[in-house]
């Protein structure tokens, strides 16, 4: 399940200067440090079995879909981690030979990876943005930790400079 607030209409408050300058600063924040963060409930494999595992796990993560028929953005993934056990960094080129891919498809990818804050990118080659899988589900969490705080620190912001505070 993912959820998409798209607001069409300017609102118009009468705010306060000093809690104006407060929102403005964590939207500002909050909009150009992003991250896609998606999680999607799936159903774990039910036998130990790699592949399936780490289909799994992209898929949790909300990288892989129907529309990747060729199943590149898993191909991927797996490669940098991979790599990430050398140590490597890859660049678009190298994965697209290695995988036979187009470079456009590979840069398609790899920007969505990033996007959503698995992968990163150094002088034009890529990482996964930890050396393991299990420190980058620790990443997504304080990822979606601080998202919260801010979205928690918002509303209170909000709920001050309208007087709801002790609406509940």
């Amino acid at each position: 399940m993912c959820f998409l607030l798209t607001l069409t209409q300017p609102v118009m408050f009468r705010i306060n200067q000093k809690y104006l300058n407060v929102t403005v600063l964590l939207l500002f924040k909050m909009l150009f440090q992003s991250h896609k963060i998606t999680i999607v409930r799936i159903n774990k494999p039910t036998r130990h079995n790699i592949n399936q595992e780490l289909q799994w796990f992209g898929s949790t993560l909300g990288l892989f879909n129907l529309r990747d028929k060729d199943r590149s953005c898993f191909r991927i993934f797996i490669e940098l981690t991979k790599a990430a056990k050398k140590n490597n960094l890859l660049s678009s080129d190298e994965l697209a030979f290695k995988l036979e891919l187009s470079r456009g498809t590979v840069v398609h990818h790899l920007n969505k990876l990033m996007q959503s804050g698995i992968v990163i990118n150094q002088h034009n080659r890529y990482l996964l943005r930890v050396d393991n899988l299990k420190s980058l589900v620790d990443e997504i969490r304080k990822d979606i930790k601080r998202t919260i705080d801010d979205l928690e620190d918002i509303a209170i912001e909000i709920d001050k400079t309208l007087g709801l505070e002790n609406a509940m």
